[in-house]
């Protein structure tokens, strides 16, 4: 079993297994979005030693089983792990960042342990807000888009309503990372993208 994945094999995994565009763009998003969270926690925390392409690369693959379990949310991670494991793959950090990010749907007794636990959690649903509240824009582009905007949103549960806010606000309590700085790197990481996410 290989215990490392690298960008190329992971995207070509995410073409094997991911149909769906909105999925797809999903997925590319919170790898932007960890990966910036990783650079600035590397940055501050450097005795940490944190993996950033390994945080990255678990991002792109979080939803991987999205096509197998949407009738099924309670197999929503497992599936993941084990497409993961079919393909020769066992990274126990990666697989228990999968596993956890579900841990609000209430199936699984798997819970975020881990600051890539938690920063995954927060990021993949980052992304959702993002995402909408750009659609909202007559531009439909996210150049210029403010932090106060989506900090904004986030306070209103009414908007994008499935995104979970508490994982968005534990970056505070288990990344040392204030909201609003939080806020900050995911709306620069996916406009870094925005070409490749049709923003």
């Amino acid at each position: 079993m290989k215990n490392t994945i690298d960008r190329e094999s992971a995207i070509t995994l995410l073409q094997k297994y991911v149909r769906s565009k909105t999925v797809y763009f999903h997925s590319i998003e919170s790898e932007a979005i960890m990966r910036n969270v990783a650079q600035k926690l590397q940055a501050t925390h450097p005795e940490e030693n944190i993996d950033i392409d390994l945080w990255a690369i678990t991002a792109l693959l979080h939803d991987l089983d999205s096509e197998l379990t949407t009738d099924d949310l309670a197999r929503h991670g497992v599936e993941t792990v084990k497409l993961l494991q079919k393909e020769g793959y066992e990274i126990p950090e990666m697989f228990q960042a999968i596993l956890s990010h579900t841990e609000a749907l209430g199936f699984s007794e798997i819970k975020r342990t881990t600051k890539m636990d938690y920063a995954l959690a927060a990021s993949e649903n980052m992304t959702g807000i993002i995402s909408a509240y750009v659609k909202m824009r007559p531009t439909k582009k996210i150049d210029g888009l403010k932090a106060k905007s989506i900090t904004k949103k986030i306070k209103d549960r009414s908007f994008a309503a499935s995104v979970n806010r508490e994982f968005i606000n534990d970056v505070d309590k288990h990344l040392g990372l204030d909201r609003s700085e939080f806020v900050t790197l995911s709306i620069d990481a996916m406009t870094e993208i925005a070409d490749q996410i049709g923003m």
